[in-house]
């Protein structure tokens, strides 16, 4: 029987293939790949294995005249921008071998290159070395070129990332209108349901293909045949390239493991990833935390402390940044699965604690203190290892976890995440007495452009919402729209009207909030196309918030087409206030329900003829369908990310109903809160970006 660990292996598995082949050579290598090996063991494991160095996957890099041997790890299609990026370094160096490792299988590259018969061998491999060859300026010279699937960053024990897919999200309403408008009048779609891969843009297909390819890839070394499940519109075209993926069907054969995945849309509960009821302590390291450079998942964190260096406005920059992901050190890992695992307050004393075990053990001079956590105290403990080399190497991962810790907890955005999380508690309980326009209309207040003390209603204290918390305050309210108490408006008309005034007095707030930033944020930034206030015009400001709200609009419609779990919301009894239901906490207590009901949400996706038999068959007698619970290992796959909250939900969940269940969490990001209308938003959804 394969375990969740076998699992988190085959990350490591596919690394040592590319480790086979980086000795003595200059590795190069792309964003996506870099933060999936981040989490494998980083760039210690190419050196290590004999590699001359590691460089950015870049036209504006390549190795120098005594290096002639060069590895190149990505992941996209050998095609466009990707070859053109491989013929410069090779034009710019002097080679005479050249591998090249790509995450996206051959039968993808067949597609993308409109063939669509199965080949032998792998031609398309095999013309791109010829091309080395060439380029390298002599055909006896060696070439390589082969699919390893590097798309996965084991970031703990519950969860596995792949940052290849990052930026791939759920359909939306307005992504319907896009698709129906390339095609004829009378064979548009209804709803989102309705889309089909081959109806989708050829980049987002193979970006899905691909996906299925590293899923099947993952199944065939453990061994294991997957009875797949979907809840959403993507998760159900995803899960059906899974089940009819060529391969797999022969894998489900002869596979003597099993397991259950479901695969589900974020956007069916945007309310729990935009929110801030999330109680955990990673979450609100990776909101207030500065991204680190080139990922996803990981933050920069200040190493300053363990130095001698004056603080100046400078210095930040003199050393090179810390991080969260600590493969390499076992007691970083117990810490780093501790974080993710437990509420905000037992994690900040498992930080503590474990500072304090490194500090007993090293024989450093400590403090103890009970009571209250502070970021100060944290400091001090972390402070008494700088003058001890010896001490500082061997207990440096859970020293950047203490610094990651403490740089939140006095972080002075910190305070609006508790500002957010009233109001919100506040929207919840106005839900349920109040019409949509009349909740809604209690941003407009909280709509102030940043001023200074003087200024009347301009917005000046640290804890008042900022543009990206409005943002955020928007997309949680519009996700919770339809579970609003109907109007006493006499026509829909008059609603709809009602509605859109109202927007309209929203935008021109906001246009007002975000012309008057000194300073625009990463997500305003994505969101704008402006790099600086001074390129933000009042009327980019106003046309991004037109296209904000349009997409808004569709958001409480999401969950239309479920029969049974179409709601995330409770309301409040008089006795028990109005609360958020998680969709994830309602799909598992589904699962693993003593009694084993048939939810039509959670629908079944195998693998053809078997599947439409027992479909004819149920006509007249008892015929079993496969049941998500019937496996001892479940997959649940998050398309469009998962909070660390959830991760934590979803083990209070299966230890509560059903306790020997391996669950292991697939997702395609680690979310905070501000990715939400990064994603939701982005002009790119639909192209997220393979190469072609």
């Amino acid at each position: 029987m394969s375990s969740a660990e076998d699992f988190l292996r085959f990350s490591q598995l596919m690394w040592e293939k590319v480790l086979s082949k980086v000795k003595k050579a200059v590795v190069f290598m792309d964003d996506a790949c870099a933060e999936a090996l981040h989490w494998s063991g980083g760039a210690t494991l190419l050196l290590e294995a004999g590699a001359r160095n590691l460089k950015q996957f870049s036209s504006f890099e390549a190795c120098d005249v005594n290096e002639p041997k060069a590895v190149f790890v990505v992941s996209t299609l050998l095609k466009g921008r990707t070859v053109d990026i491989i013929k410069d370094i090779i034009s710019l160096s002097h080679l005479q071998y050249c591998v090249v490792f790509t995450t996206v299988a051959h039968s993808v590259h067949l597609l993308a290159n409109n063939v669509s018969t199965e080949l032998e061998g792998n031609p398309v491999f095999e013309q791109f070395e010829e091309k080395l060859c060439e380029w390298m300026g002599n055909m006896n010279y060696t070439a390589e070129v082969m699919h390893v699937p590097v798309v996965f960053a084991p970031v703990s024990k519950q969860l596995l990332l792949t940052p290849t897919f990052a930026h791939l999200f759920p359909l939306l309403s307005a992504d319907l209108e896009a698709v129906n408008a390339k095609r004829p009048e009378k064979k548009r779609f209804g709803s989102l349901v309705d889309i089909d891969t081959h109806s989708l843009p050829v980049e987002l297909q193979l970006h899905i293909k691909s996906l299925a390819a590293g899923l099947n890839s993952v199944f065939e070394a453990t061994g294991t045949r997957e009875e797949s499940f979907a809840v959403g519109p993507m998760s159900r075209i995803i899960a059906g390239e899974l089940a009819n993926h060529p391969q797999a069907k022969n894998r489900r054969k002869t596979a003597p493991n099993r397991a259950s995945i479901i695969f589900v849309d974020r956007t069916l509960d945007l309310t729990g990833a935009a929110g801030h009821h999330g109680d955990n302590l990673v979450e609100k390291i990776l909101t207030v935390l500065k991204p680190l450079p080139g990922h996803v998942t990981d933050v920069q964190v200040d190493m300053l402390e363990l130095t001698g260096l004056q603080r100046t406005p400078h210095s930040q920059d003199t050393v090179a940044p810390g991080c969260l992901a600590q493969p390499r050190s076992s007691a970083a890992q117990t810490l780093w699965e501790a974080m993710l695992a437990n509420k905000h307050k037992e994690g900040v004393m498992e930080v503590r604690r474990q500072l304090v075990e490194a500090a007993s053990k090293e024989k450093l001079p400590i403090k103890m203190s009970m009571g209250r956590v502070t970021p100060e105290q944290l400091c001090s403990y972390v402070q008494l290892f700088r003058s001890n080399w010896g001490a500082l190497e061997s207990h440096c991962g859970v020293l950047q976890l203490g610094l990651a810790t403490a740089q939140t907890l006095r972080h002075p955005h910190l305070a609006r995440w508790d500002a957010c999380l009233a109001f919100e508690r506040l929207l919840l309980q106005a839900l349920g007495d109040s019409d949509f326009p009349t909740v809604l209309r209690q941003l407009l207040p909280l709509m102030k452009p940043k001023g200074g003390e003087d200024s009347a209603g301009s917005r000046s204290r640290e804890d008042e919402c900022g543009p990206d918390e409005l943002i955020l305050l928007l997309v949680y309210l519009y996700s919770l729209a339809d579970e609003a108490q109907p109007g006493d408006h006499d026509t829909e008309e008059e609603a709809e009207e009602e509605l859109e005034k109202l927007e309209r007095e929203l935008i021109g707030a906001l246009t007002l909030v975000l012309t008057r930033e000194t300073e625009l944020s990463l997500l305003l930034q994505k969101l704008t196309g402006c790099s600086n206030p001074e390129e933000l015009t009042t009327e980019r400001a106003h046309s991004t918030l037109e296209k904000m709200f349009e997409i808004l609009r569709g958001l409480s419609h999401t969950r239309d087409h479920l029969k049974q779990l179409h709601s995330v919301y409770t309301a409040s009894d008089g006795v028990h206030q109005a609360s958020y239901r998680p969709f994830l906490r309602q799909i598992l207590e589904e699962v693993f329900h003593p009694d084993r009901p048939e939810c039509p949400d959670i629908e079944h996706m195998s693998g053809g003829l078997t599947d439409l038999l027992k479909t004819g068959f149920s006509m007249f007698m008892k015929v079993s369908r496969p049941h998500p619970s019937d496996n001892p290992l479940l997959f649940l796959f998050l398309v469009g990310g998962v909070t660390p909250s959830e991760l934590r939900l979803i083990k209070e969940v299966v230890s509560a109903h059903k306790p020997g269940t391996q669950v292991l969490v697939l997702s395609t990001r680690l979310l905070q809160p501000t990715d939400i209308p990064e994603l939701l938003f982005a002009t790119q959804r639909l192209t997220p970006g393979i190469g072609i």
